[in-house]
């Protein structure tokens, strides 16, 4: 027998050798359709077999929703179904959306549906991406940024303010008569725009070119970053819980096998979207929208496109003839999961707060309210509507005719509503204003109308009161535009007893003519109003006090309880925009280099008008008063500091005197440390003499009061009396 030939396998060269012919010969064809249209539902109730069909057609009747069920494998074991079942329908479409909407949906109180497309399935579970040996995940360590509202902890009660000149932009502290003293230094290139607090100041946001950063804390860290390349504006939810970005860049997602896959937070159904609702806390997305076609063709942008409600819990966003609401609390689900139906619906606004209607209970929870308006079509008046939330019911219409806008203004504590209604005469040559002013918290939601003959401009509700002001002028043409001929009106409420009813009437108790004024100013805590002319060369501002404690002047209603008296003008050339900080104690104008180069800079005055600070900056942008939250104190509380003020002012006017003299400084604490000294001394005595028994008892002793009259003649004159 020969012997067999040594053959070693490594020296072969495979890739010499041609398997074509056996490729060819077991050649496996590729499916001709794909499982792009078969979804895998888990989570279905594990049912007796006898009970299978049932459920089965219940499960067929809810897919169906989707799209055409062509067929459905419910796998059985021991008599039982396993729990999941796979089915195929009609098209990958129809897949998609049964993801989409029946994911995590609960078929009932035990069972919630998980609904995954079967290629999701294959890639995730079958490509080595599952192992059976648990492994731990890796969970980044925690860092602690501090105290986010640390600032409010300032002993001196100070207030913070951004400044934004070139590419710099700082923090500080204001103190009255002092000069501003820097949180942390400016920092250089901190944003590539603009920056913006939080609505309660807990964060300070910048842009950069790939979207935005929220920063807080002592040291106003970087806390995280928003990934949204080319956002250029944004907005937040009320209680700080949700951060909106719009971009004109749709959003792009990466191929599957591109690196960059990984990193990016959005799903693939969010590709070609410009709108993001973002969790501020976790930093995820958690719902995205395209634009609508008649906005995405506008130059000018409304915003924002997202209005929410005081307590975060819904939110919603316009489209024709239909308010798409979404539940925040149900995965930002639609409300009913349909539209609110409004045909041509123009504009919309939540309560600013929660609103107690007069059927309200005394320990129910407030309402949830919003208000929308359409116009006027043939068939059908102009409406002003008042819907309650969730139960979509109209709480009050009000019609209106011969419209030509209307805009809706909340009062800070949602307890009325004013729909400015601009009016025109039938042969549209002329323009007027309504006010049609609602009180919610009455039964049946009276309303009030002042009908004016001007055309209102601008409106500002007083906080936590029921005045308002406006600015207002004739639909007539200025020959002469140096020429003032705006008008601003103060409003206050008459209360009359109809028939055992308190009936509100609104009158204008004083008329400023012949003003270029244009804007209004009231401050947060309500009774100081400042308003101004914002014209871009030349400005001014005039500070009121409408609660003056002096005389009232002859012109002025005596129908109202409001004083109305003119603090302080100031002349302000420059001047683009201007803010109250959130006590209510300063008030700051600010002329921007964005809008013009004339005397860019800031000033700050106190509530009455005086001028406490003045900076004239070159190339300065922007000024902002850092947010407060609202107060946690009681209303028991409130009314001990009230009874205590005097010891308070006192205790304020130590400090501020102390720091604005060094010396005076020096003497009041040495005679503090002192007084100091001599009580703990005295202590020390009074322990020492009753450890020997050496204190006496203090004798009964009857005071008197000596009460003495000095008189003193000045002058005495004598007349003679016929």
């Amino acid at each position: 027998m020969p012997e067999p030939i040594a053959f070693d396998e490594s020296q072969v060269d495979v890739s010499s050798i041609d398997f074509s012919d056996l490729e060819a010969q077991y050649h496996v064809p590729e499916p001709e359709h794909s499982y792009e249209h078969f979804v895998i539902c888990d989570g279905a109730p594990i049912a007796p077999e006898a009970k299978a069909p049932v459920l089965k057609k219940v499960l067929t009747k809810l897919f169906s929703q989707c799209g055409k069920v062509v067929d459905m494998f419910m796998p059985l074991e021991n008599g039982q179904t396993k729990g999941y079942l796979i089915i195929e329908l009609e098209n990958a479409a129809a897949a998609d959306k049964a993801v989409k909407q029946l994911n995590g949906k609960k078929l009932d109180v035990k069972h919630r549906l998980a609904v995954n497309k079967l290629p999701d399935m294959e890639k995730y579970a079958l490509n080595d991406n599952i192992t059976e040996e648990f492994r731990e995940p890796a969970i980044p360590e925690f860092r602690s940024h501090g105290y986010l509202k640390s600032w409010l902890l300032d002993p001196n009660g100070r207030e913070q303010f951004m400044l934004h000149h070139h590419d710099t932009v700082g923090v500080y502290w204001y103190k009255k008569n002092i000069q501003p003293e820097e949180v942390i230094e400016p920092r250089a290139h901190w944003t590539s725009a603009s920056m913006k607090f939080s609505p309660k100041g807990t964060y300070l946001f910048s842009f950069f070119p790939g979207g935005v950063q929220a920063w807080g804390g002592e040291k106003f860290d970087r806390i995280r970053r928003f990934v949204h390349p080319g956002v250029q504006l944004l907005d937040f939810s009320p209680t700080e819980k949700f951060l909106v970005t719009l971009s004109p860049e749709p959003i792009v997602i990466p191929p599957e096998d591109h690196p960059a896959r990984a990193q990016c937070l959005f799903s693939a159904e969010s590709a070609g979207h410009k709108l993001v609702i973002w969790d501020l806390q976790t930093g995820l997305p958690v719902r995205t929208f395209a634009l609508p076609p008649n906005l995405e063709k506008q130059q000018s942008m409304p915003w924002p496109l997202i209005k929410w409600s005081f307590d975060d819990k819904y939110c919603a966003r316009m489209g024709p003839d239909a308010l798409a609401i979404y539940d925040t609390t149900q995965e930002f689900a639609l409300l009913d999961k349909k539209l609110y139906k409004a045909e041509g619906i123009m504009d919309f606004e939540f309560a600013p707060a929660g609103v107690r209607l007069a059927t309200t209970r005394k320990n129910d929870p407030p309402e949830t309210v919003f208000s929308f308006w359409t116009p006027e079509t043939p068939n059908q008046s102009a409406r002003v509507s008042v819907v309650q939330l969730p139960s979509r019911q109209v709480l009050r219409t009000v019609n209106l005719f011969n419209v030509s806008d209307v805009k809706l203004c909340w009062q800070d504590e949602a307890k009325m509503l004013c729909c400015k209604v601009d009016r025109h005469t039938k042969s549209r040559k002329t323009t007027f204003t309504n006010l049609e002013l609602l009180s919610l918290g009455e039964k049946d939601i009276p309303v009030e109308k002042v009908e004016l003959k001007e055309v209102v401009s601008s409106f500002q509700w007083e906080p936590h009161g029921e005045r308002f002001v406006t600015v207002s002028k004739l639909d007539t043409p200025n020959p002469n535009i140096a020429v003032p001929d705006n008008i601003v009106s103060f409003y206050d409420v008459e209360e009359a007893k109809v028939a055992k009813q308190v009936i509100k009437k609104w009158l204008c108790y004083k008329t400023v003519t012949k003003t270029h004024a244009n804007q209004i100013r009231w401050s947060p805590k309500g009774r100081f109003v400042v308003v101004a002319t914002v014209t871009g060369a030349n400005g001014d501002l005039d500070f009121y006090d409408s609660d003056y404690d002096g005389e009232k002047e002859k012109e002025q209603s005596d129908k109202v309880k409001s004083n109305l008296k003119l603090l302080n003008h100031h002349e302000y050339k420059g001047l683009t925009d201007l803010a109250w900080d959130p006590s209510g104690r300063y008030v700051a104008g600010w002329s921007s280099t964005w809008r013009h180069k004339i005397e860019n800079g800031y000033r700050i005055y106190d509530l009455v008008g005086m001028l406490r600070k003045e900076e004239l900056i070159d190339g300065f942008k922007e000024f902002e008063w850092r947010p407060r939250p609202p107060s946690m104190l009681s209303s028991n509380d409130r009314k001990k500091v009230r009874k205590s003020l005097k010891e308070y002012a006192a205790q304020f006017e130590e400090a501020d005197a102390m720091e604005a003299d060094a010396e005076l400084r020096e003497l009041i604490l040495k005679r503090k440390r002192l007084l100091q000294e001599w009580y703990t001394w005295r202590k020390e005595v009074i322990a020492k003499l009753k450890e020997l028994h050496l204190t006496q008892e203090q004798a009964e002793t009857r005071e008197e009061v000596i009460e003495e009259v000095k008189e003193e003649i000045l002058e005495e004159k004598e007349e003679v009396i016929e």
